[in-house]
Parts: C-alpha cells; structure tokens; sequence
C-alpha cells in the first residue's frame, strides 16, 4: 500500500507539473513569439556579421551596422512613401461630407455606393468625448508595441553572442555518438531560417515595386499604397497575396471593369511569375515545405496564436520539419542544401564552426 501510494503520489505530481508547464507556456506565448522571432532575426543577421567580423569589423559594430541600414530603409521608405501616398488620398478621396455628396450624385454604380457609404459614415463621426479612450487605448497599444519591437532587436543581438556558447550547451547534454547529428541539425536549421528571412525581404521589395509600377501605368487609384500593401502582405503566406489581389480588383472597379480586370491580371501574372521563376531561384527549398502544409500551418498558427504569430507559421513549421527529417526519417543535416540568399549559406556555416 505504502508502495501505492508513493507511486500515485508521484504521477499526480508529474501530471500537476505538466499542467503547470503548458498553461505558463501558453501565458508566456507572445514572450515565446518573440524570442523566436528575435532568433530569426539573429539568424538572417548572422552571415552578414559574421563576413564583417572576417574583415576586422567587431560583431557588435556589424549588428549596428544591419541594424542602422535596416533603419535607414525604412526612413527612405517613409520619407518617399508617405508623403505621396497621402497625397493621393487628398486627391482622390473627399474630405467633407459635402464633397462627398456631390462625388455621390456625379457618380454611378460601384463607386456611388462606395461614395454613399462613407457619407454615412463621415455624418456618423464620433464626438470629442467618445474618441478620447479610443485614444488612449491607441497609444497604449503603439507603446507595447515600441517595447515588444526593442525587445526582439535587443534579443537578436544578444543571440548572436551567445548562439554558439548555448549550442555547445546543448550538444554537451546529448549522448557523444549524436552530438554531430545535433550540432548539425542546428546549424541546418539556423541556416535555413536566415535564408528565408532575406529572401521574404527581397520578395517584399520586388513585388513591392512591380506591382507599384504596374498600377501606375492602368491608372489604378491609389497605386503606391496598393503595391506597398501587396509588397508588405507577402510576408503572410497564401492569405497575403489573396488579400493584395482582392483589394487591387475591387479598387479598380471603382474606375471600370476593364480596370479591375487589368488589375487582377497583372497581380495573377506577377504571382506566377514569383511562384515558378523569383521563389525557385531565390528561395529554392530553404524551408522544405509543401503549398498544403503551409496552409495548414498557417491557419494553425492564426486560429491558436491570433494575427501575429501567423508571420512566424512558415519558420515554426520549417523548424518541426527539420526535425522529423532528421529524427524519424534519418536525414543526415550535414548533407542537406541551404540556397544562398544574398550570402553563401555554407561558407559562412563552415567559418562560424572554425571560430567555435
């Protein structure tokens, strides 16, 4: 009985530290999203470092250097971007409610009722009093927002200092005949994940472009802010360039037919020319999924983790993948291929294992 009991003991406190673990895990969720995040980060950063450090240059001086390039992109992106986009807004959009009302009775079909109903809803603006908390809520919401962004960037950083110390960690712990296997499968996984992250941004500024110039040329409303939302949605897998192409075609039904048509097919073309051509050479198959267990992956993500998370579905879901290949179909990650993106993946692999 005294045996019994201590056995039942034992399992009810097991299962206790169980429960325990996965409701503080899935507390720790958005803590967890970013640390990964801040992983994929250091890991598109690192081959850059590291071919600076090749040259003399102190890694914590290249990581500025990314990180001052990184914000300098998105200051020319603002400094060009926004100005001309609100632009088009004050040009095409009315801005009172008369304006709106005259736009209205001039206009017919798709774009009178679009017309209509932001009359409605500029004459249902609220007051001073009732926008206040919304306020409020806004930049509580931007602030958490700045710390979560200052929070990923730090930890990025810091990873790539501490990367090989908590990998030496790791392989330490494992029994000596896997520790090769080990070692490798997290480099493979490293490599694959930084692929990916500069590949998605090389995608984001080609589509970005194309579309944005293509818009132009059709005369479709509001064409720098549609081929920036493309550019940008292209980072959210399958939806994204649903979306993008969605919201193109319905814009330019607000010109004419033959304008949305013209809008649908050059994002269809501009999306095949990505999938069969841009994807293959540039991408390759850095994270080794299929079109079907990326969608599944992605809605996962989304219906578990909220909008988000989705931004990291693919990664996450490359990361299992490396692991099932390596554990239950017995790949050897040594052998596997990373296509260069920008940097010569195995290369800078090979340097970053002679510094260890």
């Amino acid at each position: 009985m005294h045996e019994t009991a201590r056995r039942a003991f034992i399992a009810a406190l097991i299962f206790v530290a169980v429960v325990a673990g996965a409701i503080a895990l899935w507390k720790l969720r958005i803590l967890i999203a970013l640390l990964f995040l801040a992983f994929t980060i250091a890991a598109a950063m690192r081959p850059g470092v590291e071919a600076l450090y090749r040259r003399r240059i102190p890694r914590g001086v290249g990581i500025g250097i990314h990180y001052l390039g990184l914000a300098a992109v998105v200051g020319l992106l603002l400094y060009f971007v926004i100005p001309s986009a609100v632009d088009q807004i004050e040009k095409a959009v009315p801005t009172s409610s008369s304006e709106l009302e005259q736009e209205a009775s001039a206009s017919t079909g798709v774009k009178e009722r679009v017309l209509r109903g932001a009359q409605d809803r500029l004459e249902e603006l609220p007051s001073a009093e009732e926008v206040i908390d919304p306020a409020l809520e806004v930049t509580v919401a931007a602030f958490e927002v700045a710390i979560g962004i200052i929070f990923t960037l730090a930890c990025a950083a810091y990873w790539i200092f501490e990367r090989q110390r908590a990998q030496g960690l790791l392989v330490s712990l494992v029994p000596r005949k896997h520790r090769r296997v080990v070692g490798a499968t997290w480099d493979l996984i490293d490599l694959k994940l930084g692929a990916y992250v500069r590949g998605q941004l090389l995608l984001v500024l080609l589509v970005a472009t194309v579309l944005s110039v293509a818009f132009w040329i059709i005369g479709l409303p509001f064409w720098l802010l549609l081929g920036a939302f493309a550019g940008v949605v292209e980072i959210i897998p399958v939806i994204g360039p649903i979306a993008a192409g969605a919201l193109a075609v319905g814009v330019g039904f607000t010109v004419s037919w033959e304008t949305a048509l013209a809008a649908g097919l050059i994002v269809t073309v501009v999306r095949l020319i990505e999938d069969y051509t841009v994807i293959p050479r540039v991408l390759g198959h850095a994270v080794g999924l299929t079109p079907l267990t990326v969608l599944v992956s992605v809605s996962t993500v989304a219906i578990l983790f909220g909008g988000f998370a989705v931004l990291l579905a693919i990664p996450f879901a490359a990361v299992l993948a490396t692991l099932v290949d390596v554990v239950v179909r017995d790949v050897d990650p040594a052998r596997e291929d990373v296509p260069k993106v920008i940097f010569p993946a195995k290369e800078s692999e090979t340097t970053g294992a002679r510094s260890r």
